[in-house]
């Protein structure tokens, strides 16, 4: 190895300084938000509320799980994140290595209509009347159809697809007797982990996170996801303080300031889980799909 220098030491030290720096920004609010949900009101309210919980409290948890509703969020969310995850993977996979053979008919004007939806939309109106149309309204499939093929997804899986099978590997498992379906599912699927991965991921944080297109399709509780159901909580707390009595009020701002803070973590804790398990093939499956060599 080479020997190193005085200015390699100084860069090095440097970058370390400036990443460790942007790494502390970046968690400590998340961070700030995990301790404040355990402490007490008045502390975090007195910034007395800095690396540790002060006079630890499970108040707001336990006004969140009070409710009945919060599980059945959940279970919401987890049919709405996983059901639609697994529609939005298989178009978007499938859509993109139909896209990015050579041999598809009419491959440039499909690929043009697509992009320009990508930059011109029907808008809320419109949507809102052709999903009403489809009888998709108040029921699970508002959740999953309307947004089930992302634009944005599809030109990665493509790039991806184009840069990664060779067209020579196709014509090899051909001469071997293999059609295009087999050699979609045992050839092109295998060696395509990183990318499914990625869409899965994309697609399961954008479907848990959804809350837009609840407000607007779904009517019924037990169709509400979880965002709903905690915005619901939170909004409730806060808007019957003022028909209760001085003390009582204070009790309840009290409740709401705990909850304010435990209905991030409640929403988040998922996706936190869901990520460690497949992070490994993000930055691979984000840096093969979106640069054309």
């Amino acid at each position: 190895m080479s020997r190193r220098t005085l200015s390699d030491r100084w860069f090095d030290g440097l970058n370390v300084a400036f990443f460790s720096l942007t790494l502390v920004v970046i968690i400590y609010p998340l961070y700030f938000v995990l301790i404040s949900s355990f402490s007490d009101p008045d502390a975090i309210n007195g910034g007395r509320v800095w690396l540790w919980p002060v006079d630890m409290t499970w108040n707001g948890y336990r006004g969140i799980f009070e409710d009945s509703t919060i599980w059945r969020g959940y279970g919401n969310s987890l049919i709405y994140a996983s059901l639609g995850s697994l529609i939005s993977t298989a178009l978007t996979i499938t859509g993109g290595y139909a896209l990015s053979r050579k041999d598809l008919v009419g491959r440039s004007p499909i690929m043009l209509l697509i992009l320009f939806t990508m930059f011109f939309q029907g808008g809320m109106i419109p949507t809102y009347i052709l999903v009403k149309n489809l009888g998709f309204l108040d029921t699970v499939w508002a959740m999953i159809i309307p947004g089930a093929i992302s634009v944005y997804q599809l030109i990665i899986v493509r790039t991806f697809f184009q840069q990664t099978i060779p067209d020579e590997l196709l014509e090899a498992a051909m001469m071997d007797g293999c059609n295009n379906m087999k050699f979609f599912f045992q050839i092109v699927l295998p060696l395509s982990t990183p990318i499914v991965a990625v869409i899965i991921l994309l697609n399961a944080v954008s479907q848990w996170n959804s809350y837009f297109q609840a407000l607007i399709y779904l009517k019924s509780d037990e169709l509400q996801p979880l965002q709903i159901i905690l915005r619901r909580i939170l909004v409730q707390n806060q808007t019957t303080v003022g028909s209760m009595d001085w003390q009582t009020a204070e009790e309840m701002l009290e409740r709401a300031e705990l909850i304010k803070y435990g209905v991030v973590i409640v929403a988040s804790l998922p996706m936190l889980i869901l990520y460690p398990f497949l992070q490994k093939y993000f930055v691979k499956g984000i840096m093969l799909g979106s640069v054309k060599g």
